[in-house]
């Protein structure tokens, strides 16, 4: 019987593979530019890596994240433009987090002529905790108008000049859970879109100095 994957050990596996992967000159990825395309790969093969250990339930399309036992989504990017896309699901993702944890792989591509291979050195191994992952603009936005005594009123139209897409009554009941429940602040950019985008480079610049975001590498 293979042990169980535990937070934990996902986290101490993440920098172990990112360290080994670093190292590694792969011909599949030679002259390889896009980023979907390289970021499969990795995804694969991290999780391949863990197959071979431990026993954990892997992500599905219904699931929606790779890790659903965990609540941890794996994301991997480049350096040069550190962001990714994911599911919306609703407005409350932006003020309250995604409702789960990233892992976060940030790579630097080169390619060598010389043996044909492409490389992947993993600059930055980041975990943000589900409690970091909402809007950061939005969710000092938000605590700031409540720290000046904020109302109902102020709410609703801080959510119309961010165009949060939600009507009138969705507005309403945020508003009130807000005044109820202020924000944590989280530390991504969400970009509006049909899906989420999101952005590292602050995740990236703050890892190791705020409770949440732990610089794994």
């Amino acid at each position: 019987m293979k042990p169980k994957l535990t937070l934990d050990i996902l986290k101490t596996e993440a920098q172990t593979f990112a360290d080994r992967e670093s190292k590694h000159r792969e011909p599949t990825l030679y002259g390889v530019t896009d980023g979907k395309a390289v970021g499969t790969y990795f995804e694969h093969k991290f999780r391949s890596y863990l197959r071979e250990k431990y026993d954990f339930e892997e992500g599905s399309s219904a699931s929606g994240i790779d890790f659903p036992e965990l609540e941890v989504d794996m994301k991997v990017t480049s350096i040069m433009q550190p962001q990714s896309s994911c599911p919306f699901k609703s407005a409350r993702q932006k003020i309250y987090g995604l409702g789960y944890s990233l892992l976060v792989f940030v790579y630097e591509k080169t390619d060598d002529p010389q043996t044909s291979t492409g490389n992947l050195n993993v600059s930055h191994t980041i975990f943000v905790s589900k409690e970091r992952t909402a809007d950061f603009q939005t969710t000092t936005g938000l605590r700031r108008i409540i720290e000046n005594e904020g109302n109902k009123d102020d709410i609703m139209a801080f959510i119309e000049e961010r165009r949060l897409p939600v009507d009138e009554i969705e507005a309403s009941v945020l508003a009130d859970e807000i005044l109820a429940n202020p924000p944590e602040v989280g530390y991504l950019t969400i970009s509006n879109a049909l899906q989420w985008r999101l952005q590292y480079g602050r995740v990236i610049e703050k890892a190791g100095s705020i409770v949440g975001i732990e610089r794994l590498r």
